[in-house]
């Protein structure tokens, strides 16, 4: 024990305080969405989070005030990382209409299901939490802003009336069509799905 507390002391040493408690912060956010990708909100204490990473409880109260805090930034986590993919997909697909949909779909529902711990946090679990819900909205207004810039930016003949009832109907069938992926409701077949998706979104997005 004694051995390993030099260690600790050795590893840190010179090492700012507040890279210390971002660091630490990160182990905590790690864990909580293992926990969560995988058992659910149920799964989610701070004795279990801070038993994951190794950490004192205190460290946990260092950065944040409760569980809920902790489970939105594991969301605003893989939120993030979703939205950084998904404007790199519309970028690469030019812009072509039918290309962007496509690539929006595919972007989607791929990043989702590659790994469930994602689509879980983002789509499927604990959807009656408070925290989380607001956090899926906020990311849905977002995810519907950016639809319309980009048609705004690709057609800016279009009438913005038309143009943010169709982001708004795109938006609202990719969080919809997210969840039956990841439920299994639609089969296991990809390729398959955004075909159909691309077909039927056709007329109502970007």
């Amino acid at each position: 024990m004694a051995n390993d507390t030099r260690t600790a002391a050795t590893r840190w040493a010179g090492v700012p305080l507040a890279a210390r408690r971002e660091e630490r912060r990160a182990r905590l956010v790690e864990a909580a969405f293992e926990l969560f990708g995988t058992q659910g909100e149920a799964g989610v204490s701070v004795r279990a989070v801070c038993r994951a990473c190794g950490l004192h409880a205190r460290y946990f109260y260092e950065s944040f005030t409760d569980i809920g805090q902790l489970l939105g930034a594991v969301y605003d986590a893989v939120a993030s990382e979703l939205t950084g993919r998904l404007l790199a997909a519309l970028t690469a697909a030019g812009d072509d209409p039918a290309e962007r949909i496509r690539a929006g779909i595919r972007t989607v529902l791929d990043f989702s299901s590659a790994d469930p711990r994602r689509g879980r946090v983002l789509f499927t679990e604990a959807r009656a939490n408070p925290v989380l819900a607001a956090r899926r909205q906020a990311a849905q207004t977002a995810l519907m802003d950016e639809v319309l810039r980009q048609e705004t930016r690709t057609r800016p003949a279009a009438d913005p009336r038309l143009a943010r009832v169709g982001a708004a109907m795109f938006t609202g069938a990719m969080v919809e069509l997210a969840q039956q992926w990841l439920t299994g409701g639609l089969g296991d077949d990809l390729d398959a799905v955004v075909d159909h998706a691309a077909l039927l979104l056709a007329p109502h997005a970007p």
